[in-house]
């Protein structure tokens, strides 16, 4: 517990350090006494005794006299491998040559770490500030980085330089497992190549390194990457590491302050050391995720989200998430006000993957399912195992993670929705598309998004969004269904045919109106046990507590046999490829006719695009089931009319089918009518006229 709170102090004053260059004793006090336990001991205080001795003064970057090699150079062959392995090292094994940078803060972040941990359990004082410098010069074509952090010994450069792929990092990991004394979180190389990517870009690496180990002696390490490097003794070598690469020509933009800045922005700015370049601090962002969801304002998180997000905007969600189990995350996730998919431009994935404050995967597409792009933030894991470029991720961790993540998010947003319902409701509105494409998409998390879902009802009014399960506790006792329309517009949802039932027995109505919205329904099929049943569909038309109760049939109402016969008469007259079957119900008040059976609206429309786009022939629609009122005066004038006068019947049976598509909303062209709907209109014409005379006369 003390060597626990010994590292939550020295990590506050690693944060102290980087907002001041010289903190106060009094800070320094406060800090120390905020990590102590509650009942200091002697065995404590002398705990802290050389954590306290330590220094944060800042010192200049720049040795008062440079590095000079003494001793005698002494080569040696790697170990391991050979000028072949090292060209895969240099040249294969990452897939840009700005990752050297995040190699190099990497490990100088181990180093420093290293020190620090040897800090808070020896009486080791380096006299210089846990920091990591980078310096560029242009016209030398250099790139030197320095960290005043655990060093080497001769011993530990042969071993951890002269051998690929032997890990320093690693071995101490393995000491820690075994002394279980904690300070695991904060390394963050695990293997012992990262070094090597700086033949990417160098022709020449020297390294200038001195333990802190009491009495060490400095020595420069040296290598072209040709299958061997010299040692030598060194005086004026600072405790720490100092790495100096003389970058080829074509990599000579690695020498410029405005190059690698960006590169640090990109993956390093997080790291729990302050990273100066050029003698101006580069990494003053805070990483938020790794703090406590309290210890966070919302100005803190809108300025965080700015910069993680590279907008001007301010976040209208937030999530603080962090956990243990199964996996360890941290993480912080917002939604933005607006998106940029509303004209017309795809957005990529906005959320990156972290380790231990290093980038890993920025703007991951495996870390949240597609139709999640819309949020903004990092989540980092201390679980990832990584291979050895640290940038492909082993095992199935990311599936595991992805997983978790995306049954988080969708959780907060319900709870989100519930907290407030209104600003979620105008949420919806923007960003609904997301979430229905993820109903289509997500089998796993179908249940969870079917619960973010939005929809107007016959039970709100025009503008007003409901939920499933707010439907679910307003529906009748005897009802086993949630009910929908699809439809464009509302008041083509409330002149339907189909609601009409609705309406006489009061049962509420979805409406649905983007075209996505029925594959989003077929793809849920129910919600919580309940079905989802389309207004326009046999199970409808089937449901007891949909059928009109009329009073009995008028002495005008066409009798059963009557009406029996006269869907007889129509399914014929229409033919097999309009109709598959004419049944009679007396269920429709107001309408004469309507279709069940037909074919999707929306897969019409996209048949007839692929059709256009492929110049295919037209594929005619499928036939339709077709349901009469023989109650209706247009019905029964049919039936009086079909011995008469069999050609203005077949046109009157012709125009009741295609109205009934019309209402259904799966007409192809309603063009192809207009020609005898004025025919029967010059009809009706007529015959008033002729009525006219005969009462004039």
């Amino acid at each position: 517990m003390l060597r626990s709170a010994a590292r939550t102090g020295l990590a506050r004053l690693a944060a102290t350090t980087k907002n001041s260059a010289r903190p106060s004793s009094a800070s320094l006090s406060r800090v120390l006494n905020t990590a102590r336990p509650g009942s200091a001991s002697a065995a404590s205080r002398q705990l802290w005794q050389p954590v306290a001795q330590y220094s944060t003064d800042a010192t200049s970057s720049k040795d008062d006299e440079k590095e000079v090699v003494t001793g005698e150079e002494q080569v040696y062959e790697f170990k391991t491998e050979t000028k072949r392995l090292l060209d895969i090292v240099a040249n294969s094994l990452y897939s840009e040559k700005e990752i050297f940078v995040r190699e190099l803060i990497s490990n100088a972040a181990d180093a420093l770490e290293k020190l620090r941990h040897l800090q808070a359990t020896e009486n080791v004082d380096t006299g210089k500030p846990l920091e990591i410098r980078i310096s560029l010069d242009q016209d030398k074509r250099q790139f030197v980085i320095q960290d005043h952090g655990i060093g080497m010994t001769l011993d530990e450069l042969n071993d951890h330089l002269g051998t690929i792929a032997r890990s320093g990092s690693k071995s101490f990991l393995d000491k820690l497992d075994k002394d279980a004394s904690g300070s695991r979180e904060n390394i963050i190389g695990q293997f012992g190549v990262g070094f090597y990517s700086t033949f990417m870009v160098g022709e020449r690496i020297k390294v200038y390194t001195k333990s802190a180990k009491p009495g060490s002696k400095g020595y420069c390490w040296t290598t072209d990457g040709q299958g061997s490097y010299s040692v030598a003794e060194a005086d004026n070598v600072a405790v720490g590491t100092k790495i100096v690469i003389e970058l080829r020509e074509d990599c000579k933009a690695f020498a410029t302050q405005l190059e690698v800045d960006a590169i640090i922005k990109k993956y390093s700015n997080f790291v729990g050391f302050p990273i100066y370049l050029n003698d101006g601090e580069v990494n003053t962002v805070e990483p938020l995720w790794t703090k406590n969801k309290n210890e966070v304002t919302a100005e803190q998180h809108k300025q965080f989200y700015r910069f993680i997000a590279n907008a001007w905007d301010d976040p209208q969600y937030t999530m603080h998430f962090k956990t243990d189990a199964p996996i360890s995350i941290s993480s912080v996730v917002y939604v933005p006000e607006r998106h940029m998919e509303m004209l017309g431009e795809r957005q990529e994935p906005g959320v990156s993957l972290y380790s231990r404050k290093v980038l890993i995967q920025p703007k991951s597409r495996g870390l949240l399912p597609d139709y999640l792009r819309f949020l903004k933030g990092v989540v980092d894991s201390e679980d990832i195992p990584l291979n050895v470029s640290r940038e492909l991720l082993q095992d199935n961790i990311l599936a595991r993670l992805r997983n978790l993540m995306t049954s988080r998010v969708l959780k907060w947003l319900d709870s989100e929705a519930k907290k407030d319902t209104k600003k979620y409701n105008n949420f919806f509105l923007d960003f609904g598309h997301f979430l229905k494409e993820g109903a289509c998409t997500d089998h796993m998390h179908k249940r969870d998004l079917a619960k973010l879902l939005r929809f107007e009802s016959s039970k709100t009014t025009s503008g007003e969004l409901t939920s499933l399960e707010d439907y679910q506790e307003r529906k009748k006792d005897k009802q086993e269904a949630i009910y929908y329309l699809l439809t464009p517009k509302r008041r083509y949802a409330e002149e339907s045919p189909y609601t009409e039932m609705f309406k006489t027995n009061d049962v509420e109505l979805l409406y649905l109106y983007d075209t996505v919205d029925e594959f989003v329904v077929n793809h849920l099929k129910e919600f919580q046990g309940i079905k989802l049943i389309a207004a326009d569909s046999p199970e409808a038309a089937a449901d007891p507590l949909l059928q009109q109760q009329s009073a009995d049939a008028s002495q005008a109402s066409l009798s059963d046999a009557d009406a029996k016969e006269l869907a007889q008469w129509m399914e014929k007259t229409l033919g097999a490829d309009a109709v598959k079957q004419v049944d009679v119900s007396r269920r429709l008040a107001t309408f004469p006719a309507i279709v069940l059976e037909h074919e999707s609206p929306a897969m019409r429309k996209m048949m007839q695009m692929m059709q256009g786009s492929a110049k295919l022939d037209e594929v005619p629609p499928s036939p339709s089931r077709l349901e009469i009122n023989p109650d209706h005066a247009v019905m029964r004038g049919l039936h009086q009319i079909r011995d008469q006068d069999p050609e203005l019947a077949k046109m009157v049976a012709e125009q009741v089918y295609d109205n009934a598509l019309c209402a259904a909303g799966v007409l192809d062209d309603p063009r192809s009518m207009v020609q005898r709907l004025n025919r029967l209109l010059e009809i009706s014409m007529n015959k008033t006229v002729e009525q006219d005379k005969k009462v004039q006369a």
